[in-house]
């Protein structure tokens, strides 16, 4: 596998730390509003990198992280005259439902920023006596001139360098370039003890932190949006090596973003699609064809009419999933929505009992690996899929006229959904999901009492870990002011 590697600018060979295993990160959402079609665009980018990997046979842990102490929040929070972190939660209980609409997977770990004050400050007290964190009237800075690797990540020269994005220009710093590790307490705003007095932790700290406590000093995979390369990712790169002298993040992933018109889409341009408006007017799955239909890395234009061609487009590969099990309703991996993990892709060919057909199908699974491994190319793997299919809708008519066996057909659709649920997550929604058995719901309310006191005793891990149990079952835990509740898929 080679992936494109934002920090050498080049596609590198993969070979994670330890073979076998692939630790990532990918920064997640600011609840402070619905998610959109950006957020749900990286949200799938980095989805498919996952489930690629455990495709592969790698054992892959992924975090993705809430930012839930903001200045955007905390503007919301202020307008509607409720605590900050009521809006944090709010938001994070609909991002989860969103993101679960659009058929991403739960990250192994969601930590939120404010579970991990404490690690925050530890951190930057050790930055502080290092002499590359100053302090200003209880504000602390990151000194950049102290890190000079600053900048090898987004190409910016320091002496070029302006403020970034959520860098205030305050006459206080040593260089105006310099970052706010810790910000002291501003009236109406909510804050942490710290050594430097009330206060909340920056931005870019918090990532750092989180990435680290999960994963380790030094891990594989760390993702996001391109529009986070700089001020963001620097920032976490100089914060996380000037304390642990080690490689922050081995490889950088960054997607293109997603535009409307001409214009980036951002809530205050005020252009945004949400993720709950779009998912009543399109199909996941079509939402889902569409998004890989682009490379990860280039920029996507929305389109009503793209998605609209991809649901069309999509409707060719689901007459196939369709005939196979009216043929075989029993056959193993037909529309099983649980399918998720390493596929002997050499044995793929060997499984249809026609010999002939195999090999017809052989160059097609080789394209669709060879896609994928070169960079996650999504288009070119998509472009495999769809001459299988051709090759399927050929034999699906000669089995019609009793030319060909059905048994060979039904396995070859197997081999469809083998490389387009599990490699690209496509068919999972297919099939009509029933409610929860008995048996399921029990499961779920014992996760959600030992989250609640995981969370009582402060293991936040442990809460985040029992968290994705909950939704591998079917269900979102939305936390209210009475306490959790289970909100079950469909439901």
């Amino acid at each position: 596998m080679r992936i494109h590697n934002t920090f050498s600018r080049s596609k590198e060979d993969f070979v994670p730390l330890t073979p076998g295993e692939v630790r990532m990160y990918v920064c997640g959402v600011t609840p402070y509003d619905y998610s959109h079609i950006g957020h749900a665009r990286s949200a799938m980018v980095f989805d498919v990198v996952r489930r690629y990997l455990r495709f592969k046979g790698f054992r892959v842990t992924m975090v993705r992280n809430y930012t839930d102490v903001d200045d955007k929040i905390i503007r919301r929070a202020n307008q509607e005259g409720v605590p900050a972190r009521q809006i944090s939660e709010r938001y994070i209980a609909t991002e989860v439902d969103d993101m679960a609409s659009i058929g991403i997977m739960a990250p192994d770990v969601a930590p939120k920023a404010t579970e991990h004050i404490a690690e925050m400050v530890a951190w930057i007290e050790r930055l502080v006596a290092k002499g590359i964190a100053y302090i200003v009237d209880g504000d602390v800075y990151f000194e950049i001139r102290r890190f000079p690797p600053y900048g090898r990540l987004s190409g910016k020269n320091l002496d070029e360098l302006l403020a970034g994005a959520r860098v205030e220009v305050d006459e206080r710093k040593r260089d105006p370039r310099d970052f706010a590790l810790w910000k002291a307490a501003k009236p109406g705003e909510p804050s942490w003890p710290s050594p430097w007095g009330p206060g909340r932790p920056g931005w870019h700290i918090e990532c750092s932190v989180m990435s680290v406590r999960y994963l380790g000093e030094t891990f594989d995979i760390h993702g996001g949006g391109t529009d986070l390369v700089f001020p963001h990712h620097e920032c976490e790169i100089a914060q996380a090596e000037a304390d642990t002298g080690k490689t922050f993040s081995r490889y950088w992933m960054h997607n293109g973003m997603v535009n409307l018109g001409a214009e980036k889409m951002s809530k205050s341009l005020g252009n945004t699609l949400a993720i709950r408006e779009i998912v009543k007017r399109h199909e996941p799955d079509a939402l889902r064809l569409w998004m890989l239909g682009t490379h990860y890395r280039n920029t996507l234009e929305w389109s009503e009419e793209r998605v609209q061609e991809s649901a069309r487009a999509l409707q060719r590969l689901r007459s196939l999933i369709d005939e196979a099990e009216r043929l075989a309703p029993a056959q193993p991996g037909v529309r099983d929505q649980t399918a998720v993990g390493a596929v002997d892709v050499a044995a793929l060919p060997a499984s249809v009992p026609d010999p002939d057909l195999g090999r017809t199908l052989a160059p097609r699974i080789e394209a669709f690996v060879a896609a994928m491994d070169d960079d996650f190319n999504t288009p070119a793997s998509l472009a495999a899929l769809f001459d299988l299919s051709r090759d399927l809708h050929r034999y699906r008519d000669a089995v019609s006229r009793g030319e060909k066996a059905k048994g060979a057909f039904v396995a070859a659709v197997d081999v469809l959904l083998q490389l387009g649920q599990r490699g690209l997550g496509l068919f999972e929604r297919s099939a009509t999901v029933d409610g929860p058995t008995d048996e399921v719901r029990s499961t779920a309310e014992r996760l959600v009492a030992e989250r609640e006191a995981a969370r009582a005793r402060r293991d936040y891990r442990r809460a985040d870990e029992l968290r994705a149990e909950v939704q591998a079952l079917g269900a979102a835990i939305v936390d209210t002011a009475s306490g959790p509740q289970l909100k079950w898929g469909g439901t």
